[in-house]
């Protein structure tokens, strides 16, 4: 089965003086992907996704936007990619139709092209009612709907967004993401966000920058199987002092949650739960809960920034 590659990253890097803000980051992105961005502020992503734009040039690496070497021939590149930073770009005095028409303009589409596409982006992003709107009056969400359109208007193969839904109210986020999952699902789409529960709504792969580094890189769909549990959690009867629980093999840490329940960090790999069943009847502990917690989403993410675990490479 033939893969379809429509954007390939190579060892890129950028560098503001000493600091390495993007520390030879490579990744690539296939049709129908939704990419989750993650990472802690300055840990590089919006200056990633601003190299990948072709608006930020990077000091080694190469980008390839479906083929084609972005630095080595970004007007060609740059026809099969659309772009919206996290303040869109939109001239205010200007209606949205008369935005839209000036960005296609921009993209190299004829009149007539421009028409179909404002046309069909307008209906296709819910903006068909407010085309004679100056965009000052219009919602921040609306402003958002604007600065997507005008980013796929020329149907690009590869759209890259940078939290697209900052600033918007729960019901403003919502219709965002139905446009983004729309979207996604004829093209490849890199979608940058602090929020967890959005990247686990809208994408179907997720990566973690860290320092300028990528820590982690996974696809949604395999996130609970590909890392063994490493948090035990136990109610005992009659609990023991939390240091006698620390004596049991590979226990690293011990969270105490009231109640004579407890959640045992310990050793990947390790058969924990056993020597805890043992131990519990021999010195009558009275176990009435014995619960293996999957790594989430959010565990990866917290361990990973707190450096809790090194570098997680995924094949």
């Amino acid at each position: 089965m033939m893969v379809d590659i429509l954007a390939q990253v190579e060892q890129l890097t950028r560098r503001y003086g000493e600091n390495r803000a993007v520390d030879e980051v490579s990744f690539t992105l296939q049709r129908g992907q939704v990419l989750g961005f993650l990472g802690p502020n300055g840990a590089g992503k919006s200056t990633t996704l601003r190299m990948l734009a072709g608006v930020l040039a990077p000091d080694a690496g190469r980008i390839l936007i479906q083929g084609v070497d972005l630095l080595d021939q970004p007007t060609q590149a740059k026809r099969t990619l659309g772009y919206l930073p996290e303040q869109p770009p939109l001239y205010r005095e200007m209606t949205v139709d008369e935005q839209l028409h000036y960005s296609a303009r921009l993209h190299g589409l004829s009149r007539d092209a421009s028409r179909q596409a404002v046309a069909r982006i307008k209906e296709r992003c819910g903006l068909t009612e407010v085309g004679r709107r100056l965009t000052d009056h219009l919602s921040k969400g609306y402003r958002q709907r604007v600065g997507i359109a005008q980013a796929v208007l020329h149907d690009p193969a590869v759209i890259v967004l940078d939290e697209p839904t900052v600033g918007l109210d729960p019901l403003q986020s919502r219709e965002i993401h139905a446009l983004i999952r729309e979207l996604g699902q004829d093209r490849g789409v890199i979608l940058s966000s602090h929020r967890l529960s959005e990247v686990q709504a809208l994408c179907t792969h997720v990566q973690i920058m860290r320092a300028g580094r990528l820590v982690y890189a996974s696809a949604l769909a395999d996130l609970a199987g590909q890392r063994p549990s490493i948090r035990l959690r136990i109610g005992l009867h009659t609990p023991p002092l939390p240091s006698r629980l620390a004596e049991l093999p590979g226990v690293e840490r011990i969270e105490e949650l009231g109640d004579g329940r407890f959640r045992l960090h310990h050793s990947a790999d390790l058969a924990l739960a056993q020597a805890l069943i043992e131990q519990a009847r021999i010195e009558d502990w009275g176990l009435w809960e014995l619960t293996p917690e999957q790594t989430s989403l959010e565990q990866i993410f917290v361990d990973l920034i707190l450096e809790r675990v090194d570098k997680v490479e995924i094949a």
